[in-house]
């Protein structure tokens, strides 16, 4: 299943639990699958190469002496051991950035398993990945890029001591049988979310990861410094009145759609971000849940002060934004000019005017998405926002709590005319 595939079934599932009332009811006791221990699969570490660069040292892991228990982003009660956990089951390949958060210098250590998502649908954190940690390429895959294609029967012979899922995404759902058959061997299944309500759920999942993990101090370190940068944003956004907010529209996957226009955020995901910024997001009012598509004519109808693209790094030569890690700025202006260009799109006030940006599509899906937020800020308030460095933001962070430098173009411009 390619990225587009994914994404069309990701939006799809996500506006429907977005409209169902309740979630589904609790599910009939599933057997427990009997797994041959001939199935069980045993890794082997292997060395690491030199540190890419300094970091400043990550606080020891804090030391429970009892079993505590938990509430989760489902709401759901989990008890977690005492011990920290050491073969981690991930739902999704690309939760591995939230948890590498916590786990400084070793990411992938306790890493059994996990789906194929991160490599197919944002190769170039995947492979920045590989290239400080070769041995990325040997950790187990439970499926692909789908709900559908995850093996029970794999996820179970790993015999993780810890699974964590996400809410809404590719992975393991809140109603897959497998959540029953892990909890009954005796795994705790966490879900946490940074997708489906950014600004609601990111740093009580990030307080969660902790706790699960036994990282609480580095979770508290993040979260302060999360916190601190969102304040500095919302102390300025917050004296601005709602009616001089500018008007905005975010294109999400911008161009790879075909012919169709366009894929956007209303009421959550990249909407909250957007919000948070100080912007209206037109699309809001426009769609009835998450997730969803309007009209190019709705767009030049409701004429939106500032356009911001999404996209990742295509290798299929198609319309589409290039940008992401391992992305170089020349072609991330490139392939914008080339979006711009589409017919109609220069109707746009804020085309004409030089608001037009993109930016990357993964943050709409991730725990830092606080450097979005600084990004769409200083778009949406040049003037309020001069001296933001979005650039020095996003240094500390990867300086500070992770072992991946971040090489590439995640934003960028395009001048007016």
């Amino acid at each position: 299943m390619d990225l587009l595939s994914c994404y069309r079934d990701s939006a799809r599932r996500l506006c429907a639990r977005t409209f169902a009332p309740t979630f589904a009811p609790t599910l009939l006791t599933a057997l427990v699958a009997v797994v041959s221990t001939a199935c069980v699969v045993s890794l082997t570490g292997m060395p690491l190469p030199a540190q890419a660069q300094t970091q400043a040292p990550m606080p020891a892991p804090a030391q429970n002496t009892a079993a505590q228990t938990i509430t989760d982003l489902a709401g759901r009660t989990v008890r977690i051991p005492a011990t920290e956990p050491h073969r981690i089951l991930l739902g999704e390949s690309r939760l591995l950035p939230a948890v590498a958060l916590l786990e400084g210098q070793d990411p992938l250590a306790h890493i059994v398993g996990w789906q194929g998502d991160l490599p197919a649908m944002d190769p170039q954190t995947y492979h920045a990945y590989a290239q400080r940690f070769p041995q990325i390429e040997q950790i187990p895959l439970i499926g692909q890029s789908s709900e559908d294609s995850v093996s029970p029967e794999k996820a179970l012979a790993l015999k993780p001591d810890l699974a964590i899922l996400s809410i809404v995404g590719e992975g393991v759902g809140l109603h897959n049988p497998l959540v029953e058959q892990l909890e009954a061997t005796g795994t705790p299944v966490v879900f946490v979310d940074f997708r489906l309500h950014p600004m609601r759920d990111t740093l009580p999942s990030i307080k969660l990861l902790g706790q699960v993990l036994h990282r609480e101090a580095q979770a508290d370190a993040y979260s302060a410094f999360y916190s601190e940068h969102l304040q500095r944003v919302q102390s300025v956004v917050s004296r601005i009145p709602e009616a001089q907010r500018p008007k905005v529209f975010i294109d999400l996957l911008a161009g790879a759609w075909g012919a169709g226009c366009c894929h956007t955020a209303g009421k959550g995901n990249f909407g909250e971000l957007v919000e948070a910024a100080g912007g209206r997001n037109i699309a809001a009012p426009l769609l009835p849940g998450v997730l969803g598509d309007i009209s190019l004519e709705q767009i030049i109808a409701a004429q939106p002060d500032v356009y911001v693209a999404t996209g990742t790094h295509s290798k299929s030569g198609g319309l589409a934004l290039q940008i992401g890690a391992q992305t170089n700025p020349q072609d991330a202006a490139r392939s914008l000019a080339q979006l711009l260009a589409r017919p109609g799109f220069d109707t746009l006030a804020a085309v004409r005017a030089g608001r037009a940006h993109g930016i990357s599509h993964n943050y709409y899906d991730s725990a830092y998405n606080i450097v979005a937020i600084e990004a769409l800020a200083k778009w949406f308030y040049p003037e309020q926002f001069r001296d933001l460095d979005v650039n020095a933001t996003q240094a500390e962070l990867y300086r500070r709590f992770l072992a991946v430098p971040p090489t590439g173009t995640f934003w960028v411009d395009h001048p007016a005319g």
